[in-house]
């Protein structure tokens, strides 16, 4: 039985390519987050790995820290803090949030609308992206991190004077 030298160069680059996808996909999904502190008792820690894009001085990301709760027709937001923390040794940033889970809100009549689930959230924060680093978070137990990512139109516009 013969085989030819192509077959075999091609199962040879076929191997290849695969071997390296799995490192790549293996790579990604074992990030290491052990430098960071343990969360303290009534907390956890979560975090957000941001995919690899190109020119991502031209992205943001936008994290939002809250709870789901039923509410009226009213805009509320989440009391609580969210403070930016230095990794010593490492140059790294984690946030700390603090919230006692109370919403306060505008003070609308809703007439006989019924209340209905929503997400409301502490101040959100926009930071630059930077896929090499996770974004990491401690927060309150019955809390979750939500994010958007931004990114950049065309170009800057001139605002109009009047």
């Amino acid at each position: 039985m013969k085989i030819s030298s192509k077959l075999i160069a091609g199962l040879a680059i076929f191997v290849g390519v695969n071997t390296f996808a799995q490192q790549k996909t293996e790579k990604f999904e074992k990030l290491e987050i052990d430098m960071f502190p343990k969360a303290k008792d009534g907390y956890r820690q979560v975090y957000i790995q941001l995919p690899v894009e190109k020119n991502e001085d031209n992205l943001k990301v936008e994290f939002f820290v809250g709870m789901e709760k039923m509410l009226d027709c009213n805009k509320y937001s989440l009391s609580g803090t969210m403070k930016q923390q230095d990794l010593q040794g490492w140059g790294y940033t984690y946030y700390e949030v603090e919230s006692n889970g109370q919403t306060p809100g505008t003070m609308m009549g809703c007439g006989n609308q019924k209340p209905t689930k929503k997400f409301v959230s502490i101040l959100p924060e926009i930071v630059r992206y930077n896929s090499k680093l996770p974004l990491v978070f401690y927060i309150p137990k019955d809390t979750e991190v939500r994010y958007r990512i931004l990114r950049a139109d065309n170009g800057m516009k001139k605002a109009v004077q009047k």
